[in-house]
C-alpha cells in the first residue's frame, strides 16, 4: 500500500469513529413527543418527535421520553432502560391487532437487565381487531406501570410472563394506581420459565371485566394491597402453578374482591401439578357468583381470619388454613 492510500484509509477510519461518536452523543437523556411532531426531528423540546418509536432511538439508555400535548404516540418496542411519561396531558397508545408496548432486551449483549417505567399513559387495544397484550414483558429486569389505563386486549392487560431463557433469573413488576379492564385472558398475568422467577407488587389498582383479575402462574410471587378485583372478572385473584415442580404465590391485603363471574379468590385448579398458595387478610370478598374463596387441587388459601366473605354463591372458606399469630 502506497503512502497516499494509507493516509486515505486512516482518514476514513477516523471519520467513521467520529461519526459513531457523534451519533452516540446525539442521543439525549430527555426527549419529547407531540401530536404535531415529526419523527425526523431531533425530539427536542422545540422540535419534538411524533411517536414513541421515533423518539426511542434518539434517547439515551436510562433516559426519558415525555409527551408535550394530547396525542396517540404509537406502539413501541423497548430494548433499553427508558421512561415513557405522559404526565400532564393525554398520552395514548392505540394497539389494534398488536401489543401496545413490548419490553424485550433478549437480543442485547446483557439480556434481562433493563429497567422500564410507563407512567400516565392510556393503552387501548380497541379497533377492528382487538390488541393482543397491553404491555408484553418478554425480557428485562424491572417494569413499573404507574397511573395508567389499559383496556380492550384479546390476551392480557399486562403480560408479565417472560418465556425466553435470556429473560433474566428474576424479573420484577410494579403496578400502582392503574386500571385494567376488558382483557379476555387476564388483567395481570405473572409467571416465568422454569428455574427463573417473577416477583410483583400491585397497589391501588383495579382490574375489571377481565378473564381473571390477577393470574399468578408458575414461578411467580406477588403481593396486592388496597386494590379492587371486581366487576365480572372470571376469578378476582387466581393462584395457579400448573407445571409440576413449580410454585405460585400471592398475598392480598385490604382489597375489594366482588361481583366476579366465578370466584373471588382461587388457589389451584383441576390437574394442578405445582404448589399454588394464596394468603388473604382484611379483604371484602362478596357477591361473587361462585365461591368467595375456593381451594382446588394443589392449592392452599391461608387466612388471617379477618376477611369478610359474605353474599357469594358459597360463603366462607372451610378449606382455608388459618395463618398468622393467634390463629
Amino acid at each position: 500500500m502506497n503512502k497516499s492510500r494509507f493516509i486515505l484509509h486512516t482518514l476514513a477510519a477516523a471519520l467513521l469513529v467520529t461519526l459513531a461518536a457523534s451519533a452516540a452523543n446525539a442521543q439525549a437523556t430527555r426527549t419529547w413527543v407531540s401530536g404535531v411532531g415529526d419523527d425526523v426531528n431531533p425530539c427536542s423540546r422545540t422540535a419534538p418527535c411524533k411517536t414513541f418509536a421515533g423518539a426511542i432511538s434518539k434517547t439515551a439508555a436510562g433516559g426519558e421520553i415525555d409527551a408535550l400535548d394530547p396525542g396517540g404516540y404509537g406502539t413501541v418496542t423497548i430494548t433499553k432502560s427508558i421512561v415513557l411519561d405522559g404526565t400532564g396531558t393525554l398520552a395514548s397508545i392505540l394497539a389494534s391487532g398488536t401489543n401496545g408496548v413490548n419490553v424485550n432486551d433478549s437480543a442485547t449483549a446483557t439480556p434481562g437487565n433493563i429497567f422500564v417505567v410507563i407512567r400516565n399513559i392510556s393503552i387501548n387495544g380497541a379497533g377492528t381487531t382487538l390488541g393482543v397484550n397491553g404491555i408484553n414483558f418478554v425480557s428485562g429486569k424491572e417494569l413499573n406501570v404507574i397511573d395508567c389505563v389499559i383496556q380492550n386486549f384479546s390476551n392480557n392487560g399486562i403480560n408479565g410472563v417472560p418465556t425466553v431463557a435470556s429473560a433474566g433469573a428474576v424479573g420484577r413488576i410494579g403496578v400502582v394506581n392503574t386500571v385494567i379492564k376488558h382483557c379476555a385472558a387476564d388483567g395481570i398475568a405473572l409467571g416465568h420459565i422454569s428455574g427463573n422467577q417473577m416477583k410483583a407488587a400491585i397497589e391501588r389498582t383495579s382490574t375489571l371485566e377481565n378473564g381473571n383479575g390477577v393470574h399468578v402462574k408458575s414461578n411467580a410471587r406477588a403481593s396486592a394491597y388496597n386494590c379492587v378485583f371486581s366487576a365480572n372478572n372470571t376469578n378476582g385473584v387466581f393462584s395457579d402453578a400448573a407445571t409440576a415442580g413449580t410454585f405460585s404465590a400471592i398475598e392480598v391485603w385490604s382489597s375489594q374482591i366482588s361481583m366476579n363471574g366465578a370466584n373471588g379468590v382461587r388457589a389451584g385448579t383441576a390437574g394442578d401439578a405445582g404448589a399454588s398458595t394464596l394468603n388473604i387478610a382484611q379483604n371484602i370478598i362478596g357477591r361473587n357468583v361462585g365461591n368467595g374463596a375456593l381451594v382446588s387441587t394443589g392449592g392452599t388459601i391461608g387466612t388471617f381470619s379477618n376477611n369478610s366473605i359474605l353474599g357469594n354463591g358459597t360463603d366462607g372458606c372451610p378449606s382455608c388454613t388459618p395463618v398468622g399469630p393467634g390463629n
